[in-house]
């Protein structure tokens, strides 16, 4: 049962069972006092009309009097006051000195006064001829009258909170439902499932649940199916090497591997070993994008000695392809030295991946910008707003053209925002791609 209370639905029918039961007993009590007020005042209004009447009759008793009045307002009693003060009847305990000056004097009396512990309606008029006539009615009797009524309040107000009880189950069902169903459709995405249908539903923000949901449930799909595509575009870069390095491990383990043939097979292993090292690094690299540490060291230096030692870096490299890197250009820059020439690394071997022997690639600094060219195959349009998508361009080249890890390019542009930069992709005319990073 505390489960239910401290659920949303268990709260929205205590809140509204709670307000329906308040308003119900608020409701009621008023009207058992316009009830009664009602009573004592049409009580008031017959006692009145009835005294009035009967102070018309000249020489009535008290005991005629009260035949009559037993015809008409059988609970009420009667006083006579004659002429000369005295007092009869079964009311005369309740008139006292004053009231019978008063009355004497020609003056009407119209009170309610409590007489024995209970209040009394009086109304006395004066009789023609002198004396006057005394009608008495106590609220006790008026409170049997009242009786009647109240039960029948009272039963409507019993009517009325179970209605309301029934009414806030319902409600709290109604509002809760959604509720219950957006849940457990959130647990089941949380346990792996997607492209689940999600109904906007009423009240409007319950429905704006369901469709951040639902914007959570397509985000999730979308990533994931990225994660499974870079996650197999590895895998099988990943095997490539290793089934190398694996079949000249076994040849060397049987004895394949004649003496002269163990410098060729050693630089193989080693090219295949450093291939796989640039993979776990890229890996590494992502990961640390990924995480809140990432340090940014700022300073400020001048380009023209970062050209320099990016071109040293790879002047080895450029003269073993047949090509050639160039530099161009000077500015200062005000940003972390380390991590621009880690991208500018990165992108100068994309482009020595993909430039023929012969071809040249230029490293130009401007203020602001470092832009890095070369003479390849060049990107498609379409490739221009995916390039530094992780994986894509490797999956749509790999049987076309030298790929790498298909990480390069997403490590440059993350490296890049980081920096609080922007980099983009172009391709000319000619041939060749363009790579230019902008920094503030």
């Amino acid at each position: 049962m505390s489960g239910w209370f401290g659920s949303l639905r268990g709260r929205i029918t205590l809140v509204t069972v709670s307000v329906a039961v308040l308003a119900v007993l608020v409701t009621g009590l008023i009207s058992l006092q316009l009830v009664r007020s009602s009573t004592v005042g049409e009580a008031k209004q017959q006692l009145s009309s009835q005294a009035t009447l009967l102070a018309r009759v000249p020489g009535a008793t008290a005991a005629e009097l009260t035949d009559r009045l037993s015809l008409a307002l059988g609970d009420t009693e009667v006083a006579v006051v004659s002429a000369d003060g005295s007092i009869s009847g079964p009311a005369a305990k309740y008139v006292g000195p004053a009231m019978v000056r008063r009355l004497l004097a020609d003056r009407p009396l119209s009170v309610v006064v409590r007489k024995f512990g209970t209040p009394t309606l009086i109304e006395a008029r004066p009789a023609r001829g002198g004396g006057a006539v005394v009608l008495i009615r106590s609220e006790d009797s008026l409170e049997q009258a009242t009786h009647g009524s109240a039960q029948r309040i009272l039963w409507a107000l019993a009517i009325g909170i179970v209605v309301a009880i029934v009414a806030g189950a319902l409600l709290g069902r109604w509002l809760g439902r959604p509720l219950v169903t957006t849940a457990a459709t959130a647990r089941r995405m949380a346990a792996g499932e997607r492209g689940l249908p999600l109904t906007a539903h009423r009240p409007t923000e319950i429905a704006d649940v369901a469709d951040a949901l639902a914007t959570l449930d397509e985000a999730l799909t979308t990533s994931e199916g990225r994660q499974r595509e870079f996650l197999l575009s590895i895998s099988h870069e990943l095997r490539t090497p290793l089934t190398a390095l694996r079949g000249y491990g076994e040849a060397l383990a049987d004895g394949l591997i004649g003496e002269h043939d163990t410098a060729a097979v050693g630089a193989t292993l080693v090219a295949e070993t450093e291939r796989l090292d640039r993979f776990v690094a890229d890996l590494l690299e992502l990961a640390r994008l990924e995480a809140d540490d990432f340090v940014i060291h700022t300073q400020q230096f001048s380009a023209s000695v970062l050209l320099v030692q990016v071109q040293n870096a790879w002047q080895g490299r450029c003269t073993t392809l047949g090509v050639t890197i160039e530099i161009a250009g000077d500015a200062v820059f005000t940003t972390d030295e380390q991590r621009l020439r880690q991208v500018l690394d990165g992108l100068v071997e994309n482009a020595l991946r993909v430039s023929p022997a012969g071809s040249t690639v230029t490293v130009t600094a401007a203020p602001g910008r470092v832009v890095v060219e070369d003479h390849g195959p060049g990107l498609a349009a379409s490739d221009l707003d995916v390039a530094f998508d992780r994986g894509i361009l490797n999956a749509r080249y790999a049987n076309a053209r030298p790929v790498g890890t298909g990480l390069g390019l997403s490590i440059a542009a993350r490296l890049v925002s980081r920096l609080g930069g922007t980099i983009t992709a172009a391709s000319d005319p000619g041939g060749g791609a363009r790579f230019t990073v902008s920094l503030p």
